[in-house]
């Protein structure tokens, strides 16, 4: 989640975001627009797999201790 919340936030990202939904040009706004979805599509992808893995490893870690005692 930090990942894209940087990824976002940084000044390439506010300059896409600003291109994609600000323009005044039409031109613009379509040739940025996809390509700012999808980055978001993909920071939603980066976001779902970091969520995955840390409940892997936390449902890991748990079953782990119950095993060895």
């Amino acid at each position: 989640m930090v990942l894209a919340a940087v990824i976002a936030l940084n000044p390439l990202g506010i300059e896409v975001t600003h291109a994609t939904f600000f323009a005044n040009e039409a031109l613009s706004r379509n040739i940025w627009g996809s390509i700012a979805l999808t980055g978001m599509a993909i920071m939603a992808l980066i976001v779902l797999l970091e969520w995955g893995i840390r409940k892997f490893i936390i449902s890991r870690r748990a079953r782990g201790t119950a095993t060895l005692s």
